[in-house]
């Protein structure tokens, strides 16, 4: 692919984007979607409280572990949007880089990046700083955000989620 022709399928792809609102990012600006996220975490925490021979130390830290995990999932692994009425504008780019057409340091933005943080926060103190948990925690919490960092946008490590060549 020439350079020129990768600019003029950029452009295009661009145009597309912004011809319409974006159905798949769009809920995530909504008030009852960060209550949803807070209902979510805290579900997940009841659902590890409630299961035999896990200490609530355990349990914190499997929050954690797996909120970060599934953000990290939803966020940025998954590319394109699940529905064709987009016409593919949006295949190649993940949830997080169409969340506000690519506008860093938004209110969602700050909103989902704070989330995990606190949550890294609420289980390095329940867990008592438990070395083996606080290395969990953070790993868990250093990944997601780093993920989320505005110099990762639409960067693609080791070449996973890159969109295909259309050579």
């Amino acid at each position: 692919m020439t350079l020129a022709s990768k600019y003029k399928t950029d452009y295009v792809q661009s145009l597309d984007q912004h011809s319409q609102t974006n159905l798949n990012s769009s809920w995530v600006n909504d008030k009852g979607a960060w209550l949803t996220n807070v209902i979510l975490i805290f579900f997940l925490k009841l659902v590890f409280d409630i299961i035999p021979g896990i200490s609530p130390e355990l349990s914190w830290t499997l929050t954690t572990l797996v909120y970060n995990i599934g953000s990290y999932i939803m966020f940025h692994a998954v590319t394109g949007v699940p529905f064709e009425f987009t016409q593919g504008a949006y295949d190649g780019i993940t949830l997080w880089e169409q969340i506000d057409g690519g506008v860093q340091f938004t209110a969602t933005r700050k909103y989902l990046t704070a989330v995990p943080v606190v949550l890294f926060l609420l289980s390095t103190h329940y867990t008592h700083y438990a070395p083996f948990a606080f290395s969990v925690n953070l790993t868990a919490t250093v990944i997601n955000l780093i993920a989320k960092l505005p110099s990762m946008h639409q960067v693609r490590l080791f070449d996973i989620n890159q969109k295909p060549s259309t050579d």
